[in-house]
């Protein structure tokens, strides 16, 4: 299993999982299980969908399509929109 999608909270991770699912991927919610035992303090990295390797490119791209607004690839620099560094 791979992850796909590392969500913000349990309905975000869940809304994914529905539309992987709809899409005939099989996928399911790693560290649901978790969030009640940390209360009500952020932690973040916990709740992530997973599909099956063999299925992960074709969600992947599903997981973009959807635009979600979360970090894309290009958008993991240290620079802003206008290419600058964002510490200086």
């Amino acid at each position: 299993m791979r992850t796909v999608y590392e969500a913000a909270n349990l309905i975000d991770a869940h809304l994914v999982r529905q539309a992987l699912e709809a899409e005939g991927i099989p996928a399911f919610v790693r560290g649901e299980a978790l969030i009640g035992g940390m209360g009500d303090l952020g932690v973040f990295g916990l709740v992530a969908v997973m599909v099956p390797e063999a299925a992960w490119w074709r969600a992947r791209a599903l997981v973009d399509a959807l635009d979600l607004g979360g970090i894309t690839d290009d958008e993991t620099d240290a620079g802003d929109a206008t290419g600058e560094d964002i510490a200086g």
